[in-house]
């Protein structure tokens, strides 16, 4: 990606207009990329969230150690017509509490490749509650099922493949990023901390957002109500899973229940929850077993994503998402190997 002068990049744009990609049907829109240091410079309609005018946004974070305990550096948001790169480390506390709404809002449809880590530090650092999510990886999982292919959660698409996948993007690796770009970021681990941002800091960030907006697109066309419902709760789960603190999710807003109207076409769908098991010290290996054998077995026992949080923050919860009679066997099984 080359810059012009003030900052402008391609998006791809589910249209019948404009200059189409080489090597599939998107229609490509200049936009101009924002640096944002003070709320002012983001959308009104962003800042003042409205029922009147419900917003798709393409939505990531960077920075260091991306967790409780790490540094939040970075937020992207992309939208039709344009990106704004919030930099967190010069706003501070002031500019993302001007977000707070936006990114807590139901009438904004955050648009993120895997919501976990970025959730967990937008809450341990700024106290948000991130809401109203479509992840796109947990979208990826149920249209396999929808598909009759199940995917695993112990081996998640990645962003990259996805983009690569031409029924969601087809954008290749090297297209995506610049290997330039892929290298300085895994071998510098103060990468987003520098300022002024440079044009690789610039393209690194837009990169990881730019084609969201259309990824969400190509998904509303493939999932029906009824998994679009499933893709709501897991994606509310999912945000919360790793903000867990001594009140558990009381300060959270409750999961919405399975709507009416899917319930009177008779479909057979349970509703779904999140268990959290404390872990004693010195126990965890027998959750794992060796090799991973233990938590893989119990993975393929129950219709039911199992987490453990084991790169960063500590490894002492175990974390199961699903259906309520699932997450139920999960837990039993766990809480026998622990005993």
């Amino acid at each position: 990606m080359v810059f012009a002068t003030p900052y402008q990049t391609y998006i791809p744009l589910p249209f019948d207009s404009g200059e189409e990609h080489k090597d599939h049907e998107a229609v490509l829109s200049m936009v101009p990329i924002h640096i944002v240091t003070h709320a002012s410079q983001l959308p009104k309609e962003f800042l003042f969230p409205s029922s009147k005018n419900h917003l798709i946004v393409g939505f990531d974070c960077e920075g260091v150690q991306l967790c409780h305990y790490g540094t939040l550096c970075i937020m992207q948001l992309a939208f039709l017509d344009a990106i704004y790169l919030v930099d967190v480390i010069q706003g501070g506390e002031k500019l993302m509490k001007a977000c707070k709404p936006a990114l807590e809002s139901s009438f904004i449809t955050k648009v993120i490749h895997d919501c976990k880590r970025d959730s967990e530090a937008l809450y341990f650092h700024f106290g948000i509650k991130l809401h109203n999510v479509m992840d796109t990886q947990i979208a990826y999982s149920l249209i396999e099922k929808q598909r009759g292919r199940r995917s695993s959660s112990d081996n998640p698409i990645s962003f990259i493949a996805l983009l690569a996948d031409p029924n969601y993007c087809g954008i290749s690796y090297i297209e995506k990023n610049d290997i330039r770009v892929l290298l300085k970021k895994a071998s510098d681990p103060k990468f987003w901390t520098y300022r002024p941002l440079s044009e690789m800091m610039i393209q690194a960030a837009v990169d990881d957002v730019r084609f969201l907006p259309y990824v969400h697109h190509k998904i509303m066309e493939k999932l029906n109500e009824q998994m679009l419902w499933q893709l709501a709760i897991r994606g509310a789960l999912h945000c919360r899973c790793f903000c867990v603190n001594d009140k558990g999710f009381l300060d959270w807003p409750p999961i919405p229940t399975i709507p009416d109207n899917i319930k009177a076409k008779g479909n057979a769908l349970e509703e779904e929850t999140l268990s959290v098991i404390n872990v004693p010290s010195g126990r965890m290996g027998f959750v794992i077993g060796k090799k991973g054998a233990s938590i893989l077995s119990i993975k393929n026992s129950c219709n039911a994503d199992i987490l453990i949080r084991r790169d960063k923050g500590p490894s002492d919860k175990v974390f199961i998402i699903g259906p309520v009679k699932q997450v139920r066997m999960a837990e039993a099984i766990i809480k026998g190997k622990i005993c």
